[in-house]
């Protein structure tokens, strides 16, 4: 006879108890994956803060620095374009010269400048000490929010987005540069020396003169944002090149005013002013036609 040996109760409950710890080390580690994966909104903004709190500070401090060079700011950068022997206007005349035209440059009247205010130049020192703090600060600006934007894209796209710091930084300073040795002096030019009547001196206030150049400066910095702009609009499927193509002529003449408003009345000074904004809108073209191919070429795969 054969005897019925029965299983050994101490053993079988040990294995069920490291079985069972075991699923629950796994599950512990599960939930704090999760956790540590998933944000809640008031941890989103939390985070956001604090990208726009380093923002803010690196702001302030180039500010103060530029504000304790205030002096060699103003006479060399920021009064610079009003000066007859500015870069832009001895290009002018070396290209006039060349091409066999007469020209005067840039700016062959003095440009004169007054303060009503016993507190203006002060206020305006600190205006364009935060304005500079900006500008020079601003690729750490884009790296902080893009810091923030990146963990919810997917991989691929991290790939595909791997340098827009550096793109929309450079983008933004060749604007600035654009706006400040282009427009800035044609503009300065024009309405410096524009008169009504032979009665009237221009006068200008130096808050208004500043107020100008920067927001130009500015403007120029931002338009040169154009490709990027297009891009992540045909992304998300606002913007196709087919519309982009249809109104070229229309956004043509819109350049060509534009520049005829802020430079002298001459062809030389309105084509120097068009042809950049042409090749960016070009540019931009070319990207969205680039973002329509890829998003045609997945539909096909599927």
């Amino acid at each position: 006879m054969c005897e019925f040996v029965k299983p050994n109760q101490p053993i079988i409950s040990s294995i069920m108890s490291e079985e069972s710890t075991r699923e629950e080390q796994s599950t512990k580690k599960k939930n704090k994956k999760e956790e540590k994966t998933e944000m809640s909104f008031l941890d989103h903004l939390e985070a956001l803060r604090w990208h726009i709190i380093r923002s803010v500070i690196a702001v302030i401090v180039l500010a103060i620095i530029a504000f304790i060079y205030s002096d060699f700011i103003w006479d060399s950068i920021i009064l610079a374009p009003k000066q007859s022997d500015f870069w832009t206007s001895r290009m002018i005349i070396k290209i006039s010269n060349l091409l066999g035209i007469q020209s005067d440059g840039l700016n062959s009247k003095p440009l004169e400048l007054i303060s009503f205010n016993m507190s203006g130049q002060f206020m305006v020192s600190i205006w364009t000490a935060i304005i500079g703090g900006f500008i020079v600060a601003f690729p750490y600006v884009v790296y902080q929010f893009w810091s923030f934007i990146k963990p919810a894209l997917y991989e691929n796209e991290r790939k595909h987005a791997s340098g827009a710091v550096a793109i929309m930084s450079g983008l933004f300073l060749l604007g600035v540069l654009f706006g400040y040795y282009l427009i800035v002096p044609f503009s300065i030019d024009f309405l410096g020396s524009y008169s009504v009547s032979k009665d009237i001196t221009n006068q200008i206030n130096i808050l208004s003169y500043i107020s100008s150049v920067t927001s130009i400066v500015i403007a120029g910095g931002v338009s040169f944002e154009l490709p990027v702009i297009v891009y992540f609009l045909s992304k998300v499927g606002l913007l196709t090149p087919k519309f982009l193509r249809k109104y070229r002529k229309h956004s043509y003449v819109v350049l060509l005013i534009i520049a005829a408003i802020i430079t002298p009345p001459d062809v030389l000074s309105q084509m120097i002013v068009t042809i950049p904004l042409v090749i960016l809108f070009e540019i931009s073209i070319l990207i969205s036609s680039r973002v329509e191919k890829a998003r045609q070429k997945k539909l096909d795969e599927i």
